[in-house]
């Protein structure tokens, strides 16, 4: 549980080189059938979320009445504090399953905001919509932001999420002059710290990205959030759907407040916000996961291609069979959801099923991520690694990057970098004016 998965082993042991593949290689190994949408199973799938959502209201609000009577008579139950514990038992499986459901309706959102799930502008957008109002995501301003991720992946000048932080940013020394000495005295901590910053990103990251833009792209002024239709992360003509989904959110938050003090201030946190922060919790593991990580590369400027940002992102197994059923493919499937964002996850009705006794046959991305594997060969990135581990070491070891060089690597408090570039193609590096060198090499191997 607490080791690096092989994959990620691997990719330490192995200097970096950029992709060699084509995106006409890529796109010619996917099967265009697993490109066509399927209006009536990606309503199916919607329609699942919200069934769920409304079954666990309903188990929730029975949890009292089950405790009591012992499943009705099954089990006896004699004393009150067997009751308690049963309760609380209870309890915590609505909070697990209803996080999990909370977060389907985030992940189904994000593909509905992709136009993946219906031929339509509106059967796309009015569910997504009313699904991410509910769980308070101001549906067209993350929409807004997220397509342009997409088309900036990896790049340290233009990307809009998880971009690295800057030696310069620290107020460090050039990385030829400084000592251990000057990492500690900015980045020593006790563990504790380091456990309450993480988890103040588990509990509050994302509202801290929506609201202030922390973590968000530097490109952007002091004040920059996703709330104010001026805001520089929109384009004149996305300025009426910032305005809309502030207004939706204004109600939701209405209907919040009108629940606690009709049912009172209890309820909405047991039934509505204990789940809502597990919510948070797993959307801010899963795209953090994504793009932060030791062993992939940030690009700057002219080394930055489509497919390189693609292809700097990693495929992660989070919650095994439960990811995969209620995020929708959203962890286990990001690369080829970079590289084919307008595809739609699940499978469409002229499909053969194709990988036998393996749940993921029934969608399309799984068969999307096997045919590009076969394309990139090792430079898909997968990681096997306990995703609570690889979320403490990406959290610890992604520091920031230098503020120079071409192609580079996260750093560790120590200031060194887990992976470093091939000799070779350093060399092409120095050839276009960039002045890196395996300084991180050096300091790794010492």
């Amino acid at each position: 549980m607490f080791s690096d998965g092989p994959e990620y082993e691997a990719r330490l042991n192995r200097p970096f080189t950029p992709p060699t593949a084509t995106l006409k290689e890529l796109h010619d190994a996917v099967p265009k059938h697993l490109l066509q949408k399927d209006p009536w199973r990606s309503f199916g799938y919607v329609l699942r979320d919200i069934v769920f959502c409304v079954l666990l209201f309903w188990f929730g609000a029975s949890i009292d009445r089950i405790a009591h009577s012992g499943f009705g008579g099954l089990v006896r139950l004699t004393d009150p504090w067997e009751v308690k514990l049963l309760t609380g038992v209870l309890w915590l499986s609505y909070w697990w399953w209803q996080g999990l459901v909370f977060t389907s309706f985030f992940c189904i959102a994000h593909e509905l905001g992709h136009g993946t799930l219906f031929h339509s502008w509106y059967a796309n957008n009015i569910p997504g919509f009313l699904i991410d109002t509910f769980i308070m995501v101001p549906f067209f301003a993350w929409k807004a932001s997220h397509n342009a991720h997409h088309k900036a992946v990896g790049s340290i000048e233009r990307d809009e999420n998880y971009v690295p932080y800057l030696r310069s940013d620290f107020k460090l020394p050039p990385q030829e002059r400084a000592r251990r000495a000057d990492y500690a005295e900015v980045f020593d901590e006790t563990p504790i710290m380091t456990v309450v910053r993480l988890f103040i990103m588990q509990g509050f990251g994302w509202w801290l990205y929506m609201g202030c833009n922390i973590m968000g792209s530097p490109m952007y002024p002091a004040g920059t959030n996703h709330f104010s239709p001026y805001s520089p992360l929109f384009k004149k003509e996305q300025r009426m759907g910032i305005f809309v989904s502030d207004l939706a959110l204004l109600a939701m938050g209405s209907l919040l407040v009108y629940a606690g003090q009709t049912y009172g201030w209890k309820a909405v946190l047991m039934y509505y916000v204990i789940p809502y922060m597990l919510c948070n919790h797993w959307i801010v593991m899963c795209t953090f996961l994504h793009h932060s990580d030791p062993t992939i590369p940030h690009y700057r400027k002219e080394e930055w291609s489509f497919l390189r940002g693609a292809a700097a992102t990693v495929d992660r197994p989070i919650l095994g069979w439960m990811g995969r059923f209620f995020f929708h493919n959203v962890s286990h499937d990001h690369i080829a959801h970079h590289f084919f964002s307008q595809a739609p996850f699940c499978k469409s009705d002229n499909q053969e099923r194709i990988i036998p006794f393996d749940l993921s046959w029934l969608d399309n991305q799984p068969q999307i991520t096997q045919a590009i594997r076969s394309v990139l060969k090792e430079d898909y990135n997968y990681d096997s690694t306990n995703s609570l581990y690889a979320l403490y070491r990406s959290f610890t070891e992604c520091v920031f990057v230098e503020d120079e060089g071409g192609i580079v690597f996260y750093k560790n408090a120590d200031g060194v970098a887990s992976r470093y570039v091939a000799d070779s193609e350093l060399v092409k590096l120095k050839s276009r004016g960039w002045s890196s060198t395996n300084q991180d090499k050096l300091e790794r191997e010492s």
